[in-house]
């Protein structure tokens, strides 16, 4: 083994480490891992930011511009709103959001496509007095699956479709992943149709009551004593009367700064204390107003009063600006005139004030603020909020408009007329002419983190690749296999690669297995589309874990989801890609 190899092996290792332990923002880890591969010497001058320039960040970039376009012309609100009805039955409902969410993810980023449907998810779990733990995990998991089907689907099989120009000479085209991906997808979405949902915890599936549903949205929230309350001098636990009849619980009092200890429910309350609380969002503003309390924040600025102010539930995605910080170190109240008012995360307990706690991917907030202000604030946090979107002003009457000038690039593309990159730019363009897309929101609309991974990686996965040590690897997996025939080494490299997915970004994971599988095609003769095909498809099944894919942390606080339970649903699921991927590779691309 070289020099070389020795730093990437080590710097990839690192780079695996630091992604699982999920301390240090994946973008951050790989920029990282890019400075020290120039500094050691490993990656050439030239080389170093060529990542950023690649097709494959291009085409992300722009898919994710177009996705907002499509959401901010109301052509696919509309048609999602047609068929979601909660008088449905549950399978029948489950069904429906599943084959419309794999087809929008077919079509546009996949998490575009979950953000959008969620809400409207939700709202008929509702309606209907059910939890939505029962349908949010199978409309994340359609997502997924229905991204396989074309190259702009999801980040991996662009990655594969790029690699494969620097490898053999020709990307894939729009639709060579539709053969295999579409199966696989058919067959996935059956199964968390008819079968997936109800391997969900009984726990978690409990649709009985309204109150059942409202039980996963509990917060944690801080509510201030003013010189004028009527708690003024009583004992905190003379607030227990307010306390049962709002159906809230009385956590513990706050005083400049501290949390006071076990005798603190004998303390008697002094201004400008805080009460620690946990409920739902309405019967905690329902206490607040017996008890003569205000919530935090709004005493701060006149205008939040003074204006009409909204609640608003919003969900904290993986990569959000608020990811590992606090309201305060964001500033929320001063810099935007909004209060985070509560805080709930799934299975754990809040010990810190509200706007002290630091805030992570899955966590839902309970914003409070100026209602024309939200959407704006909404945005700037990475938010997505839970209830339907009267965020954004969805131009109805562009619909068409926008769905007519996509086809036209997506079919100019495939007939190879103009190249993909340049194709969606164009509709990028025409979008931004039409104020389909505002123009403030076109570089929000980008996913930078994702963009600034995946132009990091790529010139490690070069030097990699060129050094030698792809086909270091390589080498070991086919020794280690010696005996065993070509399909059972094909599926050893998708099982691997699908377990790898399920801790790491997808898109690091492709970027890493894409060389890997061509080298191991070449050692055993055998056609390397097979095996790149075998990556991309286990890169985008990540169903074991809320971490593997961005969509299934967004669901963990609005399903009520712990981390064991993903597998339940993900592991069988993850078994039938591998018996459905693997014939039809085998079918579409013989080895």
């Amino acid at each position: 083994m070289t020099t070389d190899q020795i730093i990437l092996f080590s710097l990839i290792t690192l780079i695996f480490v630091f992604l699982i332990w999920g301390r240090v923002r994946y973008d951050v880890t790989a920029f990282a891992a890019l400075v020290l591969a120039f500094l050691t010497g490993v990656i050439p001058k030239d080389q170093v930011f060529s990542g950023f320039g690649h097709p494959a960040v291009i085409i992300i970039a722009l898919v994710l511009i177009v996705s907002r376009g499509l959401f901010l012309s109301g052509a696919i609100e509309l048609l999602a709103r047609q068929v979601v009805k909660s008088t449905r039955s549950l399978s029948t409902h489950i069904g429906i959001m599943a084959v419309i969410s794999a087809a929008l993810s077919s079509i546009m980023n996949n998490v575009a496509a979950l953000a959008l449907l969620m809400p409207l998810d939700m709202q008929a779990a509702q309606r209907a007095k059910r939890s939505p733990a029962l349908t949010l995990m199978p409309l994340s998991f359609a997502s997924i699956l229905g991204g396989m089907v074309t190259l702009i689907g999801t980040p991996p099989n662009i990655v594969i479709a790029t690699f494969r120009e620097s490898a053999l000479g020709e990307p894939y085209g729009m639709f060579d992943f539709a053969p295999v991906g579409a199966v696989v997808a058919i067959v996935g979405v059956l199964f968390v149709t008819l079968i997936g949902w109800r391997l969900i915890p009984v726990e978690r599936s409990k649709h009985d009551t309204v109150k059942e549903l409202g039980d996963l949205q509990k917060y944690i929230s801080n509510a201030k004593v003013p010189e004028t309350s009527k708690a003024v001098d009583k004992a905190l636990k003379d607030l227990d009367s307010f306390a049962d009849e709002s159906d809230v619980n009385i956590l513990g009092l706050v005083r400049r700064g501290n949390r006071l200890g076990g005798t603190a429910r004998r303390q008697i309350i002094r201004k400008n204390d805080l009460v620690v609380l946990e409920g739902r969002p309405d019967a905690i503003d329902q206490f607040v107003g017996a008890a003569g309390l205000e919530h935090v924040g709004t005493e701060k600025h006149d205008s939040i009063t003074a204006e009409a102010v909204t609640l608003v539930e919003v969900v904290v995605p993986e990569g959000a600006m608020i990811v590992g910080r606090t309201a305060m170190e964001v500033r929320l109240l001063y810099r935007r005139n909004v209060t985070l008012l509560g805080l709930s995360r799934k299975g754990q307990r809040i010990r810190k004030q509200v706007r002290k706690a630091q805030i992570k991917a899955g966590d839902l907030l309970l914003l409070l603020g100026p209602e024309e202000q939200l959407p704006d604030v909404i945005d700037w946090l990475g938010c997505l909020p839970l209830a339907k979107r009267g965020l954004e002003v969805i131009q109805r009457s562009k619909a068409w408009a926008a769905v007519a000038i996509f086809a036209s690039a997506i079919i100019a593309a495939s007939l190879g007329w103009i190249y993909l990159p340049l194709a969606l730019a164009a509709v990028v363009v025409a979008y931004v002419i039409l104020r389909i897309v505002p123009l403030s929101q076109v570089y929000d609309s980008v996913e930078w983190p994702v963009i600034v991974l995946l132009g990091s990686m790529i010139p490690i996965g070069a030097a990699l690749e060129t050094s030698g040590g792809t086909t270091l690897v390589a080498n070991a997996i086919v020794d280690w296999t010696t005996g065993l025939p070509t399909v059972a080494v094909l599926a050893i490299l998708m099982l691997v690669t699908m377990t790898l997915s399920d801790v790491l970004n997808n898109v690091a994971t492709a970027l890493i297995a894409a060389p890997i599988a061509v080298d191991i095609a070449t050692r055993l003769d055998a056609n390397p589309d097979a095996f790149l095909m075998a990556v991309a498809v286990a890169a985008s099944c990540a169903f074991l874990t809320p971490i593997g894919h961005k969509n299934n942390t967004i669901i963990m606080g609005p399903g009520g989801y712990k981390f064991g339970d993903y597998w339940r649903m993900g592991l069988p699921l993850e078994i039938l890609v591998v018996l459905v991927g693997i014939p039809m590779i085998l079918f579409v691309w013989p080895l």
